[in-house]
């Protein structure tokens, strides 16, 4: 059997990749994520990506796939993934770009220009303009983390969640909301008070009134039943942010038969667009369940939204020149974004200007 996973550390795994058989049929992979599968990339992961490579690898070649899961923090924390796939204490990670400000602060790139596009088939490609045009965002995986990117993962369009109804920017003044990593400025600059969270524990976190809302996507509010605690879901329609990834550690990369790399490329590739076109139509669905009686949905005036757009029309430039001294290249990234949004028919509340 070829091992391609560990059960306690690096160490170990390096140790079983040179015990391995050199022509051994049998793929042993360990994946994870710190996300239940309720949450449409993690599931999609389970659903999919893994059945779906399973399928091709042994239809297409001698080869057969064992699965090692490792799903809701059972293996790595959602603030441990990309460290766990660095590491080979899992082989495959998925992850929240969010939660990893320190070490890839530029990937959360559409975060920093809030009010985008709200379908994330579009956030998708305009995340594939970016990526082709500043390839310091995939190299910075293989230089700097001992990992290959393998797909990047669109969420569902951000509305906010809450406790209470709310109508105005006002009413959300000293309120404690949830959010991650950078959309935290979003409520910062709004006014409001902003909470890191993180969806494990963001039913607790609502229900023992740690704070009183989530920026979210529908399919969590349904999903997870965040409905409960907070039965209001409002569309100010932050946007759909493509800030996940998909990675493989470079060894257990190496250490795959060459007839099983490129299939594994071709899944992921089919993957990436999946996150994109099913987080698209299940949007709909979960708004409609939202309505049909499990929380009280509504839209907000474009007013409502442009003011809080407003609010929030200095924090990209501002956030922009804190990473040019880290010498990121931060403004052709945004300015990317920008165009490419645009040139997909996307009308921007406030106009951003990065320069």
């Amino acid at each position: 059997m070829r091992m391609l996973g560990t059960t306690t550390a690096a160490a170990f795994a390096l140790s079983a990749f040179a015990a391995a058989p050199a022509l051994a049929d049998t793929i042993k992979l360990r994946i994870a994520t710190g996300h239940p599968p309720g949450v449409v990339y993690a599931g999609l992961m389970k659903d999919f990506f893994q059945t779906e490579l399973q399928k091709q690898v042994e239809s297409r070649t001698k080869h057969k796939i064992e699965w090692v899961e490792g799903y809701s923090g059972s293996i790595v924390k959602v603030t441990e993934t990309l460290e766990g796939v660095q590491n080979g204490i899992v082989d495959i990670g998925g992850f929240c770009f969010c939660f990893e400000a320190a070490k890839l602060p530029l990937h959360a790139f559409q975060v920093m220009l809030p009010f985008g596009t709200m379908d994330p088939t579009i956030s998708l490609a305009i995340a594939q303009d970016v990526y082709k045009a500043v390839p310091y965002l995939t190299s910075v995986f293989e230089e700097k983390y001992n990992q290959k990117l393998l797909a990047r993962i669109a969420d569902g369009g951000y509305n906010l969640g809450t406790s209470f109804d709310w109508n105005k920017v006002s009413d959300l003044k000293g309120v404690k909301i949830a959010g991650a990593g950078l959309n935290l400025n979003w409520l910062k600059y709004a006014g409001v008070t902003p909470v890191q969270g993180s969806l494990p524990e963001a039913y607790t976190g609502m229900k023992t009134h740690v704070y009183e809302g989530w920026i979210m996507f529908p399919s969590a509010w349904v999903n997870l039943k965040l409905y409960e605690p907070g039965p209001y879901y409002t569309l100010i329609g932050f946007g759909s942010i493509t800030w996940h990834g998909l990675t493989i550690n470079k060894a257990s990369w190496s250490r795959l038969p060459k007839e099983v790399q490129p299939i594994l490329l071709e899944v992921a590739r089919a993957y990436e667009e999946k996150t994109g076109t099913n987080n698209k139509e299940r949007y709909g669905q979960d708004i409609e369940k939202l309505r049909n009686g499990l929380a009280k949905v509504k839209e907000l005036d474009p007013s409502v939204r442009k003011e809080w757009a407003e609010s929030l029309k200095d924090w990209p430039q501002s956030h922009a020149d804190t990473l040019k001294k880290e010498g990121l290249p931060v403004v052709k990234t945004l300015n990317t974004v920008l165009d490419s949004a645009e040139k997909r028919g996307h009308k921007w509340p406030v106009r951003y200007v990065v320069k």
